[in-house]
């Protein structure tokens, strides 16, 4: 749904998980788009305008590609949100990794696992980085989640908070 056409924007949740993206809204908790961390192609900064950040989808039952946008108030939200989201991309690389390490060797040999590609994860820029260990061995994992929140009397139409739950 384009919001271009929306008389108020919806307050939502966006929910990052090493599972996928969530848009949650925020009023009655229902899921209104759920994203595969495996159907996510790339997520990039607006150089230009760093408070602006998207990613890319692809539907599987259509094979269309589709780019979801935000804008935060806050450019340190907006890193942070991208490395979040690098991070998740880690973490399902390396938990598929530890899957096929799991096989048996007598799996079929034309069965495939499809990941991301392992790229590094830029460092946080001062005042960004949340303190979370993620510990591969007790399957620990972090789920961040950000509320965003309508503003009327300002350019940009969102102001964004944010919480943490680490499990």
């Amino acid at each position: 749904k384009s919001t271009e056409h929306m008389k108020k924007i919806p307050t939502i949740i966006l929910s990052i998980t090493y599972k996928g993206v969530k848009f949650i809204d925020a009023s009655n908790k229902n899921v209104i788009a759920e994203h595969e961390i495996r159907n996510i192609s790339c997520a990039a900064q607006d150089p230009e305008d760093l408070c602006t950040f998207a990613y890319i989808t692809k539907d599987l039952q259509t094979s269309h590609h589709y780019c979801h946008v935000f804008s935060t108030v806050d450019v340190n939200l907006t890193y942070e949100i991208i490395l979040t989201l690098g991070q998740a991309f880690e973490v399902a690389y390396q938990l598929a990794l530890q899957a096929q390490r799991a096989k048996p060797l007598g799996a079929a040999a034309g069965e495939v696992i499809e990941t991301k590609s392992s790229k590094p994860v830029p460092k946080p820029r001062a005042g960004v980085r949340k303190s979370a260990v993620l510990d591969q061995d007790s399957q620990s994992h972090a789920s961040v989640s950000w509320v965003v929140d309508p503003k009327q009397d300002s350019k940009r139409t969102l102001s964004t908070k944010y919480e943490t739950t680490i499990f």
